[in-house]
């Protein structure tokens, strides 16, 4: 992808924008088999960006949306909207349990002013893999429009945005497809975003206005984008059908999460979250109860090897995060263990 990085290509070239298009009607196909029904929206800036966008646009004046929370990230849903006045509510779950479908069925009967609802897959707070086809079969059942934070799932777990009922999916370029940092994208039943031509309380994170421009203009972009991100990202789609598409990456994902728990709980380390519940993309450990523990110290000596994990983001337990995505195979995640066994000051003595 570095090499692929390498070409410089201007905004406005028509191979570029070959580029672009090829893109766009690729994530459609991994998306969906109903492929005429959806289109790929591009859009600078982080998956994040892409949540706003899609948040800002879809949900009307006189909408109200029902943010589905058990972490970091469906409560980061919600901020957004009550930072752009948008009509909102909530249900929280808790960080270690999933979103309950007969509690979702249970408010949506109650509340029949929601008009939109959001939630995220793959819960990367503690790892949670969330019942996404039950949350589906729930709210289209109520005849709502869907919003899905795939960012943590799209390309590593099989699914079908048509079938399921999905209306809006958001995803980035960094995480299961494997490409850099840079943009993300919004795969969207075309039919709904057509409905939301006007809606947008933001210019540059208007998902209508920038799939009018790239429909109408051969896949170009509003505004700048970032070139070389796109050029990476077109090898990173090359890489994953040479893989095997997302059924074989998804294994690997398992393996190196099996690896990593096992040896983990050998070392003695307790995950947070049971192993049903796990996702494939991060399990999350509990911190060591030993007065000499410090995370920065931890950290700092796995990076001296080579390694980097994430501080935790539960709120109710001290934990960390080890992710086990991206070109990271079962030989890393021994390599991976070694590192953490001899990292273990807290033990000396």
């Amino acid at each position: 992808m570095k090499e692929a990085m390498s070409k410089d290509l201007s905004t406005w070239d028509e191979d570029y924008n070959d580029i672009v298009e090829e893109i766009r009607a690729r994530l459609v196909r991994l998306a969906t088999a109903h492929e005429g029904e959806y289109t790929a929206v591009l859009l600078q800036g982080s998956g994040t960006f892409c949540l706003e966008a899609t948040i800002t646009t879809a949900v009307p004046a006189d909408g109200l949306l029902l943010v589905l929370i058990n972490g970091a990230y469906g409560q980061r849903m919600l901020d957004i909207a009550k930072r752009c006045s948008i009509p909102c509510t909530s249900v929280d779950f808790g960080e270690t349990s999933v979103p309950d479908p007969e509690v979702i069925d249970r408010v949506l009967d109650d509340n029949p002013a929601i008009t939109h609802v959001a939630v995220v897959h793959l819960e990367t707070t503690t790892g949670i893999l969330n019942p996404l086809e039950d949350i589906c079969r729930i709210v289209k059942q109520h005849d709502k429009v869907l919003l899905v934070d795939a960012i943590s799932s799209f390309g590593g777990i099989s699914m079908d945005a048509a079938d399921l009922g999905i209306d809006f999916l958001i995803s980035s370029a960094n995480k299961n497809i494997q490409g850099v940092p840079g943009f993300g994208f919004v795969i969207a039943q075309k039919d709904r975003l057509a409905g939301c031509e006007g809606r947008a309380r933001s210019l540059a994170l208007d998902i209508f206005d920038q799939w009018q421009t790239m429909d109408a203009h051969h896949s170009k972009w509003r505004f700048t984008s970032p070139t070389h991100v796109v050029l990476a990202f077109r090898q990173a789609l090359d890489e994953l059908d040479a893989e095997g598409g997302i059924a074989a990456r998804h294994d690997r994902y398992m393996q190196n999460r099996k690896m990593l728990v096992d040896g983990m709980r050998a070392l003695g380390f307790e995950t947070i979250i049971p192993d049903e519940l796990q996702g494939m993309v991060i399990a999350t450990f509990l911190e060591p109860e030993s007065p000499t523990y410090d995370f920065k110290r931890f950290y700092d000596l796995l990076k001296q090897k080579g390694f980097v994990i994430y501080p935790g983001k539960v709120t109710s337990a001290k934990t960390f995060r080890v992710g086990h995505i991206g070109e990271v195979y079962p030989d890393d995640v021994v390599r991976l263990l070694d590192a953490i066994k001899a990292s273990m000051f807290w033990l000396d003595g």
